[in-house]
């Protein structure tokens, strides 16, 4: 059974330990207390007396915070435990642990409290199997502190504990011969200030000091802000509130502040995504657009800042390319892996364009269109210079250098993620279908984008006249007229990769479907090949290549099926949009807690209970703006020039739902829906 891991966070520090508190390597997850892709501390294990602590209970308390309620010795002796110790864990850009030894005897007793630390300052890449690594540790017992530090040239990383009670300090940890009165208490703070520092051993987190003051000086306020500012949910269905302040939560916990720009983006989430993804970061900002709007300038700031501006084969960079992946660990400090920065993915760089253009429609900041003017006109060239790779105006992707990087460039970027039905993987550049909607999606945008703001009309017709091509070209090369659905892919010759996939919802989400198609299409999406009863498989049940444990073989990402939910709705599917929505926000439900990044494919019959894949992070970004997305899919918000549009189609037994002070352009609005019986109930209450 796989083992309970208990983690704290707050965006550029995350620590993971087991159940009990204690933190020790373990080669199939991360675990320990890590910032930046380096890890700190890889050992934290307390004793008392040489024993391990076992836990009664937990207290989590915020996404930066919880307490672990423990004593020593196994389950038979809980009753009679005459001792027990309180952990109580926070994090922020540092690490602070709060010991407390309670003695439930009616005398003084004596312990011995240890605690072991150690580190490997391993790459969060490696953590499967780390490099050893010469690691320096000193021990200062005048001081009570622990210092602990990796050098590899300009590279060096640093850990440094100390403690706030007397104790014997050794190169392997902290010990603490204590007396506690008769049922009185023993207290101690532990904390571990995290270093890193570059060329000249200067450290690269002093140009951030003075955000983290204004932003950090107290996370509680700071959270009780971010959930302020976010519009408030009323609901009959008495769990949805809970659902979507999770969401909410999980959003906060994953922002982050990069070492390259001040302000917060988000990270892709726990455990092995806490970096900033570009696919990640623009779809969770996409999602949470009519809730959380700060997110998206940052992002789009940032992502620009790190545009592609040479070619460069080992990190797939091209002029214009946005970024796929930014890492500060080791591996990618000194190249061994291509990811400070990496920009292998097709995808990236017309998202940049799409969320540009909807957050200026939700927002009204002009401003801001105009300050990226020019990495906005460069994602749009990149699209044709670099991203049609054969000269048939189709958005392929192919790594540049095939010892390293990504084969699969797109959203499903597994290595067996392109297949068609029997499995069999066509050769690249593969053109996905999703692919040529964001294109599509990106030129009408962009188009807009010239004509209002960039004050360039032949720009604009240029950009229109490319997607009119493009859309035409689409719908005759990629349609499967027998299957009546849409190819996943082409191959370089222009045959069509036949499988059944969840990107043809992407594709009603971008508008490249023509209206008369689109009934087929979402047939197909809500059809029980695809449809589990939770959300959209992402690879059709009944072809040979199908696995409902498979990741992107037939899964159920919310992520996806958000994107889904909203291209059913964009073409008036509203009955299937609502089973989408009614299906994940279900499955966020009884998952309790965060919404995993991905689930099984089992219908939903046969389970009755989501079943969560071992890969699957959790927090993720784009899961829990999944769900807010879904909310705000159902009940239709769209913004129309200074005013907030709402069209509701709740699924049924949602009753009434009232969505407060949503912001935009018009300043704050608010939104209503209710469901067909609750409407049908409203409607008899009246006529009696």
């Amino acid at each position: 059974m796989k083992q309970e891991r208990v983690h704290v966070v707050a965006g550029n520090a995350f620590a993971v330990s087991d159940a009990h508190g204690d933190m020790e390597v373990d080669p199939r997850t991360p675990v320990g207390l890590f910032s930046f892709d380096t890890r700190f501390i890889s050992r934290w294990v307390l004793t008392i007396d040489g024993q391990r602590l076992h836990a009664l209970s937990r207290d989590d308390m915020t996404y930066f915070e919880t307490r672990f309620f423990l004593v020593p010795g196994t389950a038979s002796h809980y009753v009679d435990a005459d001792v027990s110790v309180i952990r109580h864990r926070s994090i922020d850009d540092s690490f602070t642990e709060q010991l407390t030894v309670l003695n439930h005897s009616a005398a003084p007793a004596d312990f011995v409290l240890r605690m072991e630390v150690g580190a490997d300052f391993a790459d969060t890449s490696e953590i499967r199997s780390p490099t050893p690594r010469r690691v320096t540790t000193a021990a200062s017992p005048p001081d009570g502190v622990l210092r602990l530090r990796y050098e590899r040239e300009r590279f060096a990383r640093e850990a440094t504990v100390s403690s706030t009670a007397p104790a014997d300090v050794d190169e392997g940890g902290f010990t603490y011969r204590i007396t506690v009165p008769a049922h009185g208490k023993w207290i101690t703070d532990l904390h571990v200030g995290m270093t890193i520092r570059g060329e000249g051993g200067h450290d690269l987190r002093e140009s951030l000091e003075s955000h983290r003051l204004r932003v950090r000086h107290d996370m509680r306020h700071d959270l009780r802000d971010w959930l302020d500012r976010a519009p408030q949910l009323v609901s009959e269905q008495e769990r949805l509130p809970a659902v979507y302040e999770r969401a909410l939560t999980d959003l906060a916990a994953l922002r982050y502040v990069p070492l390259a720009y001040p302000g917060r983006v988000p990270v892709g989430g726990l455990p092995w995504a806490m970096a900033l993804y570009g696919r990640d970061a623009l779809i969770t900002c996409l999602q949470t657009l009519p809730f959380t709007p700060e997110l998206a300038p940052n992002t789009l700031r940032m992502l620009a800042l790190l545009q592609g501006g040479r070619l460069d084969d080992q990190h797939d960079e091209e002029p214009g390319k946005i970024l796929a992946e930014l890492r500060y660990g080791e591996a990618a400090a000194f190249g061994d892996q291509p990811t400070g920065p990496y920009y292998g993915a097709a995808d990236t760089t017309p998202l940049f364009v799409i969320l540009l253009d909807e957050y200026e429609r939700w927002s009204g900041d002009a401003a801001l269109v105009r300050e990226l003017r020019h990495p906005a006109r460069m994602a749009l060239d990149w699209i044709d210079a670099y991203g049609d790779l054969t000269g048939d105006g189709y958005l392929r992707y192919q790594r540049r250098d095939t010892r390293t990087g990504l084969v699969n460039q797109c959203w499903k970027n597994s290595p067996d993620a392109i297949a068609d039905a029997a499995g069999r993987q066509p050769v690249g550049p593969r053109a996905t279908c999703e692919l040529q909607g964001y294109a599509y999606d990106a030129k009408i945008r962009g188009a807009r984008l010239a004509r209002e703001f960039w004050a360039d009309p032949e720009y604009a017709d240029q950009l229109q006249r490319e997607a009119a091509a493009l859309k035409e070209r689409f719908n005759r090369d990629f349609w499967l007229p027998r299957q009546e659905h849409y190819a996943l892919a082409l191959e370089p010759d222009g045959t069509p990769v036949e499988a059944l996939t969840s990107n043809l919802g992407h594709l009603l989400w971008s508008g490249i479907v023509p209206e008369e198609r689109s009934r087929a299409v979402a047939a197909h999406l809500l059809g029980p090949q695809l449809f589990s009863g939770w959300g959209v498989r992402t690879f059709a049940d009944g072809q040979l290549a199908y696995n409902p444990v498979g990741a992107h073989l037939g899964a159920v990402w919310p992520s996806d099926n958000s994107l889904i939910a909203a291209g059913l709705r964009r073409y008036h599917h509203d009955e299937e949009a609502a089973r989408v929505a009614a299906g994940i926000l279900a499955m966020a439900d009884l998952a309790g807690g965060s919404v995993p990044e991905v689930i099984a494919g089992y219908p939903r019959a046969a389970t009755g209970y989501p079943v969560q894949l071992p890969m699957a992070g959790r927090p993720q970004s784009w899961s829990a703006g999944a769900l807010v997305m879904l909310l705000g899919t159902i009940l239709g918000l769209r913004p129309c020039g200074d005013n907030l549009l709402v069209n509701p189609v709740l699924p049924e037994g949602f009753g009434r739902i009232e969505l407060l002070d949503v912001p935009g352009r018009w300043g704050r609005a608010d939104a209503y829906g209710r469901d067909r019986s609750a409407a049908r109930r409203g409607r008899r209450a009246r006529l009696r």
